[in-house]
């Protein structure tokens, strides 16, 4: 079953509402790759107009986790075997940089929130929510990214955040990669940078090969 809208936030625009659902259910699996959204079926759903939709579309445009077709409109998109390589690329360069910064800026509250996510992630996979755990994983690694409090860098992995998340869903043995997590974490609240940036390289190589060449 689909996920359906949340209620809105106070303040916040519809258009990212429906973009957090709709990309929510691209990562779930409840949309294939090369499923077709349609504006106006959509708009009928959410019972909203349909600008909030287009806006919410072109918002997954840019993350990469829909394509604009000439002839079919938006569509799920799929990463390629190169496509998955150069975003590793990607993804270690600017990781590594964050968990280094965090090394450097988390303070107490900080780790007791890192903490507080990979708790959340083991009790979800206690409890079977597979997918509950892996939206707390992704969260640990955005949380890493917020506390680097680097506006260029949280600028850079923006618009790559939806097909990194995308990836972290192909992982199989959560259990594993919520004891890396933790083990990055303590990294992080050692205070060493260097400690903290070697251990972001370690958990991204550990799992690049883990990774379908295509998705």
């Amino acid at each position: 079953m689909a996920q359906p809208l949340p209620e809105p936030q106070r303040g916040r625009p519809l258009r990212e509402e429906i973009r957090d659902t709709l990309r929510t259910r691209v990562f779930e699996g409840h949309y294939a790759v090369g499923t077709r959204l349609v504006e106006r079926d959509l708009a009928a759903e959410f019972n909203v107009s349909r600008l909030p939709i287009r806006e919410a579309l072109r918002m997954l445009q840019q993350e990469g986790v829909l394509a604009e077709r000439a002839t079919r409109g938006s569509v799920v998109a799929g990463l390629s075997e190169r496509e998955v390589e150069d975003l590793f690329d990607v993804r270690a360069s600017l990781e590594v940089l964050a968990c280094r910064r965090a090394t450097e800026r988390a303070t107490p509250e900080d780790i007791a929130t890192l903490e507080s996510i990979l708790d959340r992630a083991s009790d979800a996979l206690a409890r079977g929510s597979i997918n509950e755990a892996h939206r707390a994983n992704s969260e640990f690694h955005d949380e890493v990214t917020r506390i680097a409090d680097n506006g260029f860098l949280k600028a850079a992995l923006e618009p790559l955040q939806g097909r990194m998340h995308w990836l972290f869903r192909h992982v199989t043995d959560l259990s594993e990669l919520i004891q890396e997590h933790r083990e990055l974490l303590a990294a992080i609240a050692s205070g060493d940078p260097e400690r903290g940036a070697e251990q972001s390289v370690h958990h991204i190589d550990k799992y690049k090969d883990q990774y379908p060449h295509t998705i």
